[in-house]
């Protein structure tokens, strides 16, 4: 009888411990490691206050359009499924045209109680008949789940010449900035690299992309004023920036020189503007950072340039990787870089990696990775 007695104590102390863990507080285990189980490109992370996070990108086999991911801890993700479609009520896109309509790079905004998707896509007014004739929409939805339709039936603007990777910055003096990249479609441009490649007889020219910066109409209807040039590849192979931002070039794997997948922020006095170099399909993308202290720049790009690189002469597994947003942990202690790579496991399929990244002294921004090895999971994550 003593014995039973001991034994029922037992199960009522333990009892409490039991229910706690399996309400979540102390669950799961207390590391993750890269890549995550998720196949896609460019991924932006939407965090939505006091519920969960969601995750956009291209591909995960979306049809001419795109897909969703949720999560609460940045870690474990459930597929939502598709959540914008290309024939939704005003689409503008050619599914039919190259690429498959070319449906890359959606972003997410929450805004007044709704969600707000900015996408690239090739648009189907085309009467001369360009391989390359992206244009950026917007989408708009109840949830971050959609269904997302468009605004209009046409792009948000058209400048006269291809863009992609919309990025939008909502800044504290209540105006809207649309940051994009010029393609580097019929957009041949004299430096020394291209004269070097010339000299050498690899390519005749080489064409480039650009970002540039234009403020929204509050209603995301149109553009206000003219776009502003605010990066582009370096002209001079002396500069610092070159011999990173032309390796697509240098190694002879494609004539073009990239600058995109801009991601914009503010931190203090300073605007953050990360970017994106080198042909996206290979092993040298990589990602660069400019500050300054207005958001249409000048931008001055930083000197500890590429702050994110392919780790293969380093005897890591990871190339390619590039096209990064940034999200914050749970509890909003930790900041983290969100992007797609490459493995030797993975091979040409891009899958998603989060790193940390801070911003320290003198506006230099570091990020830790990439990594493939256990990390710590994203702080508060064990309180939800």
């Amino acid at each position: 009888m003593n014995r039973l007695i001991a034994f029922c104590l037992l199960v009522a102390v333990l009892q409490p411990a039991t229910t706690q863990a399996q309400q979540g507080k102390a669950k799961g285990p207390l590391t993750f490691t890269n890549p995550l189980a998720v196949d896609f490109g460019d991924p932006y992370v939407l965090h939505v206050k006091d519920d969960k996070y969601y995750m956009y990108g291209t591909g995960a086999g979306a049809k001419n359009g795109f897909a969703a991911y949720s999560s609460v801890d940045l870690v474990n993700w459930k597929n939502e499924g598709q959540v914008y479609f290309h024939d939704n009520k005003n689409g503008w896109s050619d599914p039919k045209a190259a690429w498959e309509g070319a449906y890359w790079a959606p972003e997410v905004y929450a805004v007044n109680g709704k969600y707000y998707m900015f996408y690239s896509a090739q648009w189907k007014e085309n009467p001369t008949r360009e391989l390359e004739n992206f244009r950026i929409g917007v989408a708009v939805a109840d949830k971050p789940t959609g269904p997302f339709i468009d605004l209009a039936n046409k792009p948000v603007f058209d400048p006269g010449y291809p863009i992609i990777d919309a990025n939008v910055l909502f800044d504290a003096t209540g105006r809207v900035y649309l940051y994009y990249s010029r393609c580097c479609y019929k957009h041949p441009v004299e430096s020394e690299v291209a004269t070097w490649a010339r000299d050498k007889g690899w390519y005749k020219e080489i064409e480039e992309s650009w970002v540039y910066g234009v403020e929204l109409k509050p209603d995301f209807s149109g553009v206000i004023g003219e776009p502003v040039l605010l990066l582009r590849p370096p002209v001079s192979m002396t500069d610092k920036q070159s011999a990173w931002e032309s390796r697509s070039v240098t190694s002879k794997e494609v004539n073009r020189r990239w600058t995109e997948g801009s991601v914009a922020f503010k931190k203090g006095n300073t605007y953050y503007m990360m970017y994106s170099a080198n042909y996206f399909g290979g092993k040298n993308y990589a990602v660069g950072y400019a500050t300054s202290a207005s958001p249409l720049g000048p931008f001055k790009k930083a000197a500890n340039n590429p702050v994110l690189d392919k780790n293969v002469e380093q005897g890591g597994v990871v190339t390619g990787t590039g096209h990064n947003s940034i999200t914050y942990s749970p509890d909003g202690k930790e900041m983290f870089c969100v992007y797609h790579g490459r493995t030797t496991a993975t091979g040409d399929k891009r899958v998603v990696f989060i790193d940390r990244m801070k911003v320290l002294k003198n506006d230099r921004l570091v990020v830790d990775g990439p990594t493939t090895t256990p990390q710590p999971i994203p702080s508060g994550t064990m309180e939800r």
